[in-house]
């Protein structure tokens, strides 16, 4: 069976891809590796690259498969680039996403799972936490914004054309292979500089409230999401809030780094509070995290060590 894995050489489509193939699916990788690696990609997949939104290329690739499952997450991910430059976002993440269904509904794909955001799509005025998928989004960035759109565009395709689709809004991800440069998550960052000796950044007061989940449990959900949640929106996350000074504490002690924290400006875009309650995905995937966050940072630290040279 033919699997399509957009940002398949990305951090968490890697690991998608890796689970995959050891289920015996034949996987299709697309990606245009602008922050995506070759090395990431696991030998028995294909890696095709290219951009989503180059319509030739993607409509010749789903007519030469004819894939079965899309897993869509393939994006522009960073909440501050979707600010500074809104177009090139919405370009990437919806534009991009749009030819993928367009394709998949041409095709005849078994089902699309895509992958949003829980972190940004809510928005800064939840009274619910940990926040469920009743709460109506409200995104305050672009990036949000794009992704709630991809969203309403499925549920369109899905009324209209019958596609059949899952929604997987992810909390903070994180665990081994995530970029520690640019635009990154601050697990990786902060690791990345721990180990290194060298300043680590906390942008604003530190009290950002995020759900950090483990890069192993979102690859689980995806797996689930293949054959359950059909036409959901579906938090995955841990229902466990962690300020970012509260982050800073545990890696420092488990990386052994012997310096405080830089506090410098607050990121636009940015909201307070992130915590996304997963009783959806309990009840309909069968699915809850697995790997608490001491285990999961532990995990991603002996990564880098082995990884990353300073």
């Amino acid at each position: 069976m033919k699997v399509l894995v957009t940002g398949g050489a990305g951090f968490i489509g890697s690991h998608l891809v890796d689970r995959l193939i050891d289920l015996g699916y034949e996987v299709v990788v697309v990606d245009n590796l602008s922050k995506g690696k070759k090395e990431n990609v696991n030998e028995n997949a294909t890696l095709i690259v290219a951009d989503i939104g180059d319509e030739e290329s993607i409509e010749k690739l789903f007519k030469e498969y004819k894939f079965s499952y899309v897993f869509h997450l393939a994006a522009q991910a960073s909440v501050s680039v979707s600010v500074k430059d809104p177009v090139e976002d919405a370009n990437v993440n919806i534009i991009g996403s749009l030819v993928l269904i367009k394709n998949a509904l041409k095709f005849g794909v078994e089902k699309f799972i895509f992958s949003s955001t829980g972190g940004a799509i809510y928005g800064d005025e939840v009274e619910i936490y940990p926040t469920p998928e009743t709460v109506f989004p409200n995104p305050i960035s672009p990036y949000g914004i794009a992704k709630f759109s991809v969203e309403n565009y499925l549920k369109f395709s899905k009324k209209e054309f019958g596609l059949n689709y899952v929604v997987l809004r992810y909390a903070n991800v994180y665990g081994p292979r995530q970029d520690p440069y640019g635009e990154a998550g601050v697990v990786a960052i902060f690791t990345s500089r721990m180990l290194k000796g060298e300043e680590v950044i906390i942008n604003g007061d530190g009290e950002y409230v995020r759900d950090y989940v483990y890069v192993g449990d979102v690859v689980d959900a995806n797996i689930r999401a293949m054959k359950k949640g059909d036409g959901l929106e579906i938090n995955i996350g841990t229902s466990q809030g962690t300020t970012v000074n509260q982050l800073f504490s545990y890696l420092k002690k488990i990386t052994n780094y012997n310096k405080e924290p830089v506090y410098g400006p607050p990121r636009k875009g940015d909201i307070r509070k992130s915590l996304l309650c997963y009783t959806r995905a309990k009840e309909e995937l069968r699915w809850e995290p697995r790997v608490n966050l001491e285990k999961g940072l532990r995990l991603t630290v002996e990564w880098f060590k082995r990884n990353f040279k300073a």
